[in-house]
């Protein structure tokens, strides 16, 4: 698939919104927690269901991904994202706040293991299109920040949920015009690859489940903390709501491009020489980031967040380049059910751990996080071998 085609930029735009809709809370949360006259930490566990469901519902997603069709589990993401967010603003407590965005999590759940593997089928540089679509997910990211920072202040926060509900609507219709149709589901087409051998493989996913489980404990414990880590250590120098908004969409902005030069690395070179460092660097700046405040603080989350986002390609790229396409949804969805399932341990905790440690406490133990990804991704072999392509069919006799 072409990365200029009106599909690939609707699967992109997907990305974008899937992330988007899964931070508005966290910007909107200082929002919420006053009209309902709760602590911004006492309200942040009411999302965990979306983020359990976020990663559970992906094996369930993966699965009818490749045995229905990933075109039709795309048009049930949009129009299921529009739903939820609509109905996430006309949450009246905190309770039935938290169904709405867990069921936003149910259908958030679905990109991941159905849009990638449908955006690089037979692409011939899957680690540019994964870092593309990469971009186009912590874009959604940046928006988040500011257009939600922007929709509370001047709207309030009902409307930072209702307007990107109405948007999915619409990219869900377009979505179904434009996808050209399926009419073999992927677990029915030919296989393109054979199997590594065993032991290789066992490696191989054994680094990618541990190293998944780590890295998206980090994206969510940043992701979902850098706007109130802003708030505590520029206060008395930013203070506006919308302005902490702009500050947090430039540092996912720059972050984001990381992944563009991390995609056209993994083209080219082994996965773990890419990886290594990239980890490595997060242990030393969230050590840095954890002893400063003020604008050197805005300087280092800029800088760890850099890392963090340039490491986002790493497993869609092993899955890509060691599983079929038959089995691509499925295996994503395995992995996306384990990793994700157990980060949202990060959103559970992360409104405790700050409000009874602070901060400091929370960037050295996302070191330590760090640190063990860097451990786990040690052990990958330098150099995987290329899976060989699959033998042809044997010629059928004529007799």
């Amino acid at each position: 698939m072409s990365n200029g085609s009106p599909t690939a930029l609707l699967l992109n735009a997907g990305h974008a919104l899937d992330h988007l809709f899964l931070l508005i809370f966290a910007t909107a949360v200082a929002a919420i927690a006053a009209e309902w006259g709760m602590a911004w930490q006492d309200l942040m566990p009411y999302t965990v269901g979306a983020f359990v469901m976020f990663g559970l519902g992906s094996l369930p997603a993966g699965r009818l991904g490749d045995l229905w069709g990933r075109r039709a589990m795309m048009i049930v993401f949009f129009l299921g994202m529009g739903v939820s967010g609509l109905l996430v603003s006309l949450a009246p407590g905190a309770w039935s706040l938290a169904a709405a965005l867990t069921l936003m999590g149910v259908f958030a759940s679905i990109y991941h293991p159905v849009g990638i593997p449908m955006l690089v089928q037979n692409t011939p540089t899957p680690g540019f299109t994964i870092g593309l679509n990469g971009l186009a997910g912590n874009l959604g990211i940046a928006v988040a920040a500011i257009l939600t920072g922007f929709l509370v202040k001047y709207f309030g926060w009902r409307v930072a949920f209702a307007v990107p509900g109405g948007l999915a609507l619409v990219l869900g219709a377009l979505f179904a015009l434009v996808a050209p149709m399926e009419h073999v589901a992927p677990a029915r087409r030919p296989r393109k690859t054979v199997e590594l051998p065993p032991s290789v493989m066992a490696r191989v996913l054994l680094v990618m489940t541990l190293a998944a489980i780590s890295s998206s404990l980090i994206f969510n414990f940043t992701t979902n903390g850098n706007g109130r880590l802003l708030a505590e250590r520029l206060a008395g120098l930013v203070d506006d709501p919308a302005t902490l908004g702009v500050l947090l969409a430039v540092v996912y902005t720059v972050a984001s491009l990381a992944q563009l030069v991390v995609g056209r690395l993994i083209d080219r070179y082994p996965l773990k020489w890419i990886y290594l460092p990239i980890a490595g660097s997060q242990v030393v700046l969230f050590a840095l980031a954890s002893q400063a405040t003020g604008w050197p603080l805005y300087a280092a989350m800029l800088a760890f967040m850099v890392f963090v986002f340039g490491a986002i390609p790493f497993i869609d790229a092993m899955i890509v380049r060691y599983v079929d396409d038959r089995m691509r949804s499925r295996v994503s969805g395995m992995r996306l059910a384990v990793s994700l399932g157990v980060s949202s341990l990060a959103v559970y905790l992360l409104g405790p751990t700050v409000k009874a440690a602070g901060f400091t406490t929370l960037l050295v133990v996302m070191a330590m996080i760090s640190a063990s990804t860097t451990l786990f991704v040690a052990f990958l072999p330098g150099r995987l071998p290329a899976p060989a392509a699959a033998p042809a069919p044997a010629p059928v006799s004529a007799g």
